[in-house]
């Protein structure tokens, strides 16, 4: 599994944001701007990594890229919603059509956010979906 962790150890009381995306290059960025904002980072290169989860109860939230290799940002929603998730999803594409949005809003993402996006546009993302879903 290709996981990566911004700790070693993570607290109990730790927020995690997980990060699916088959861009190291995104990862490694979104995972730093989390971690200057006082979060944990999970990193996944791919659904498949992602979705081999045993449990989700300890993720906070998700970003989710929707176009990757293997499976799509939508059939890992699609998935996520035989498994009664418990975390809002925040979609990131750069590639955005009416029928992506859509899709995005069946499965209940809670944001679509535009790719290429400002470190404070991600982080009121996530903060508003943090607040929304306590």
């Amino acid at each position: 599994m290709s996981q990566d962790t911004d700790t070693p150890a993570l607290a109990v009381s730790a927020v995690i944001v997980c990060i699916v995306d088959d861009d190291a290059s995104v990862r490694k960025s979104l995972a730093n701007l989390l971690r200057s904002a006082g979060y944990h980072a999970r990193l996944y290169s791919g659904g498949e990594d992602f979705l081999a989860l045993e449990h989700f109860e300890d993720i906070a939230c998700l970003l989710l890229d929707l176009k990757m290799h293997g499976l799509s940002g939508i059939e890992v929603m699609q998935a996520l919603a035989s498994r009664d998730r418990k975390f809002p999803v925040i979609c990131m594409s750069a590639h955005w059509d009416d029928a992506a949005l859509a899709e995005t809003r069946r499965y209940n993402a809670f944001a679509c956010l535009g790719k290429p996006f400002s470190g404070d546009v991600l982080l009121r993302a996530v903060e508003s979906a943090l607040e929304n879903d306590s």
